[in-house]
């Protein structure tokens, strides 16, 4: 299996301040203040917006320029003040509201609704727009990746990767089942059954099945694969995990580096980072035979139907999660129909080339990168080298209103205090930066 871009983003770097900050708008309970409205026999006259949803019309009350939600008859309005019973008012304002006047962008959208299930088979009805989006969805995630629909299945309901990873052990193991995935100091990730140097189990998939982490080489910073395969035939593992906690999901599908679905039978992702995207999880499944060459699947004869389609589905819903969050769904098509486009391409070649760039310019630097480079969209930077850690070269980047991210590297015991940071280029590339600025 692999895990690609399951866990904590992918130590973009960033700077947080804008020259034109966008304000929040929060939903107002109460006016604060009185305003002009048009006034008519005494009463507010709020002008109804019509929308159509599925073809019925319906109205919503918007709060207008110089207009106001609430009445401004002073037998009608409520003082806030700081006793219990002003609050108690204000409560009970509120709560006697009619919805109508609400803002529904405030409360939510069409898209929150119950959808238990999946596409034609859902508990409750009148999803039929809902089908059709997560079909779409279905659609532009093989298509993002170049996909045969006929040889791979997808499931985009996942909230986290985190949740994917976890849907797969479900789908395919029992408990106190094998999996070996990469340790956490190495570049993996919690959810790949990582556990302490002192052997308490951090994550469920250590708690409920038996792992054994494998690391990278100190000296190179890479896997020894003759050394991996050697672990694996005596420990025999359920699941092989293949890919760390930031896998490039947004370079595998521009084809700027290695697929793992050459390899694989699942692929688990996040769906936001380089892919950029809302943040929420996806798996990628092998839906029918595959030769008994490939892969590390132990199967009889020359062929096998070990189509994961129906495990993978029945782990996520109802074994694991509730009903879907339709909203991500419905922002994850958008962004997998621009993963399709030639700009998107452009976009990851610059975030290589920007990550390059920077991996250039800390080596002139004479800083210890790990595997002395970087060949995708982030790098690792060893600071133990220089005396330092992860955590206070993150603070003092926070100070300079600079986003990092610290990491373990090979030989750190935990993750509080780390002797590594992570940078990566996705965010500061979507700004419009160049190799100069790196």
């Amino acid at each position: 299996m692999e895990a690609s871009g399951s866990g904590s983003n992918s130590g973009r770097s960033s700077s947080r301040g804008s020259s034109n900050p966008i304000p929040s708008v929060p939903l107002l309970l109460l006016e604060e203040k009185d305003e002009k409205i048009r006034v008519e026999n005494g009463e507010e006259q709020v002008e109804d917006e019509k929308v159509n949803f599925r073809g019925s019309p319906s109205c919503f009350k918007r709060q207008r320029d110089g207009m106001s939600l609430f009445p401004l008859n002073p037998l009608k309005r409520v003082a806030v003040d700081s006793g219990l019973e002003g609050r108690r008012a204000a409560v009970q304002a509120w709560g006697n509201l009619p919805i109508g006047v609400a803002d529904p962008e405030a409360l939510g959208s069409p898209m929150a609704r119950y959808s238990e299930g999946f596409p034609g088979a859902r508990y409750y009805t009148g999803n039929q727009d809902i089908d059709e989006i997560e079909l779409l969805c279905w659609k532009r995630a093989l298509a993002a990746f170049d996909l045969d629909p006929n040889k791979w299945g997808v499931n985009v309901q996942p909230y986290s990767c985190t949740s994917a990873n976890f849907a797969v052990y479900t789908a395919l193991l029992l408990p106190r089942d094998r999996i070996m995935g990469l340790d956490s100091p190495s570049g993996g990730h919690l959810s790949h059954g990582y556990y302490t140097p002192s052997g308490k189990k951090v994550s469920a998939a250590s708690i409920f099945f038996e792992s054994l982490p494998y690391k990278v080489n100190p000296q190179t910073g890479l896997t020894d694969y003759e050394k991996l395969e050697q672990k694996a035939l005596d420990f025999r593992p359920k699941i092989l995990i293949c890919g760390g906690s930031s896998y490039p999901s947004g370079l595998v599908a521009a084809k700027e580096c290695a697929r793992p679905f050459d390899y694989c039978d699942i692929i688990t992702s996040t769906t936001h980072k380089s892919l950029r995207g809302p943040r929420g999880g996806i798996i990628f499944y092998r839906k029918r035979n595959k030769s008994v060459k490939q892969g590390y699947v132990h199967i009889h004869g020359e062929d096998s139907s070990y189509g994961f389609e129906e495990k993978i589905n029945f782990a996520v819903f109802p074994s694991l999660q509730g009903g879907p969050h339709n909203n991500h769904i419905t922002a994850l098509a958008v962004a997998l129909k621009q993963v399709a486009t030639t700009d998107y391409k452009a976009y990851i070649q610059r975030v290589k080339r920007n990550a390059h760039a920077l991996a250039s310019a800390l080596l002139k630097r004479k800083c210890r990168l790990v595997t002395g480079g970087t060949d995708d969209h982030l790098l690792l930077w060893d600071l133990t080298a220089v005396g330092l850690n992860g955590k206070n070269y993150e603070e003092v980047c926070e100070m300079c209103q600079i986003s990092q991210n610290k990491t373990a590297v090979f030989g750190d015991d935990g993750a509080i205090c780390p002797g590594g940071l992570r940078i990566g280029t996705p965010a500061m590339t979507l700004r419009g930066c160049i190799e100069d600025d790196f």
